[in-house]
Formats: C-alpha cells, sequence, structure tokens
C-alpha cells in the first residue's frame, strides 16, 4: 500500500515521504491517526497544497521541543533513593521515576520518551537522554543520591540571615 506520510513517523519517514507499507499497517494505524495519506494522483496535488501548512506545524512542535530540550538542559536533577550497604541502590531509577522527578521540577516528559539502555542501580551522575521529537534529543544530567543524605541534610539548620547559627537567632528573637 503506497501511503504519502503527513508528519515524521519513526522507523518509517518524514513528512511528505511516500512510502510503502503493509496494507493492515496502513489501514489501522497511519491511516487512522491522519500520519499518511493514500498516494494518489488527487492527494498528490491536495497534499502539495496541504504540505506547507504541515510544514509549518512540524517547524513550530520542533521549535517548542527545542524550547523544552534548553530548558532541560539546564536543570539539576537529584533522585534520592534507598541505599543498603556499600551504597548499593534498593530497586534502581527508572524512566518513571525520572519523569516523575522532571514533572516536580516543572517539565512534563512522557516516560516513553525517556531513553535508558538499562535501568541505573548506582549512585552517582548518569546522563539520560530524553527524545522531545524527531530531530531534538536533550541529554540531562540525573545525580542519584542517597536517600538518608537526602534528610540529613533538611535537618541541617540553616544560619540566620545575620550570619549566627539559626538556634541562637530562634533564643534571641524570644
Amino acid at each position: 500500500m503506497k501511503l504519502i506520510l503527513r508528519a515524521d513517523v519513526e522507523n518509517l519517514g518524514s513528512l511528505g515521504d511516500v512510502v510503502n507499507v503493509k496494507a493492515g499497517y496502513g489501514r489501522n494505524y497511519l491511516l487512522p491517526q491522519s500520519l499518511a495519506m493514500t498516494a494518489c494522483p488527487a492527494n498528490l496535488k491536495v497534499f502539495e497544497q496541504e504540505r506547507k501548512k504541515l510544514e509549518a506545524r512540524m517547524d513550530s512542535l520542533r521549535a517548542e521541543a527545542k524550547d523544552i530540550q534548553a530548558r532541560l538542559e539546564s536543570l539539576d536533577v537529584v533522585i534520592p533513593m534507598h541505599v543498603g550497604e556499600n551504597d548499593k541502590l534498593y530497586g534502581s531509577v527508572t524512566s518513571s521515576i525520572i519523569g516523575d522527578a522532571l514533572s516536580r521540577l516543572g517539565v512534563e516528559v512522557d516516560r516513553r520518551r525517556i531513553l535508558l539502555d538499562a535501568p541505573i542501580r548506582t549512585l552517582g551522575e548518569h546522563p539520560v537522554r530524553v527524545r522531545l521529537h524527531a530531530s531534538v534529543t536533550a541529554v540531562v544530567s540525573i545525580k542519584v543520591i542517597s536517600d538518608h543524605k537526602a534528610i540529613v541534610e533538611e535537618e541541617v539548620p540553616a544560619a540566620a540571615p545575620d550570619g549566627e547559627p539559626a538556634e541562637v537567632a530562634a533564643e534571641s528573637a524570644l
């Protein structure tokens, strides 16, 4: 079945490509999702008129993905995990945990777009790729720390604004 792609389809082609696919894939997925149209002479003429609108939409999606890429690459993502003896993680850091951490930082990313070669099982910094668009991939630095260290850091009293310890500042305020 010959089809004209109306959008970039991963592992198949990009906008405007005429591709030959199996009939079931075309009828059951590409056509209902409006990702393609049949390649007949009438549709070729219609597509040429529609191409400019589709390219403009794809360019806007690409620009939006680049903005998100810049935001993601500037983030410091820290994930506290439960650690046993010898700093060995209980469980592992998966794409859904990373997605939750990113959403807490204000960036919504579908967990299926987070590309992990294997789940993270060690403490430290790990680069993680996030596919935002067919042509835009961000690399996010994920820092996995012990949840015990995260709790200890929260319990350490902060210094008062004038530089004296927080306990002394609290006592002098009474």
